[in-house]
């Protein structure tokens, strides 16, 4: 099985921003994602158990830098050519432009995703 990430459909869109998530893997969803400098994941994962993401994450950063914390205090940084694995209880901050791909478990991802539209739609509103 393989898809190219062009095939990949786009879940969100916004400048600087392109997400695209593909489930059906093993029960895994796919998802190679591409963001700003500056993006902070806490406002959309304020509310959740901890104010964190409790799904779990396995993946590669294809270019740049993401600042991970994790519920514990620890804190880490990933960079372009690392291959991370993202424990539930974590949030993250995006420090320089960043594309990376990643595999989840598709019932967590779906709950956070579900909540991080909710929250989409409140800011905009």
């Amino acid at each position: 099985m393989k898809t190219k990430k062009e095939d990949i459909p786009v879940t969100m869109e916004a400048p600087g921003t392109t997400m695209r998530a593909l489930p059906g893997y093993g029960g895994m969803t796919v998802a190679f994602n591409e963001l700003p400098a500056g993006t902070d994941f806490s406002p959309l994962l304020a509310g959740l158990p901890n104010n964190s993401c409790h799904c779990p994450h396995w993946g590669y950063v294809v270019e740049g830098a993401l600042k991970l914390k994790y519920d514990d205090g620890t804190e880490e940084t990933v960079t372009t050519g690392d291959v991370f694995y993202l424990p539930p209880g974590h949030t993250a901050i995006v420090e320089k432009d960043l594309k990376f791909i990643d595999f989840s478990p598709e019932k967590e991802l779906n709950e956070v995703m579900g909540h991080i539209a909710k929250k989409m739609t409140e800011f905009s509103s």
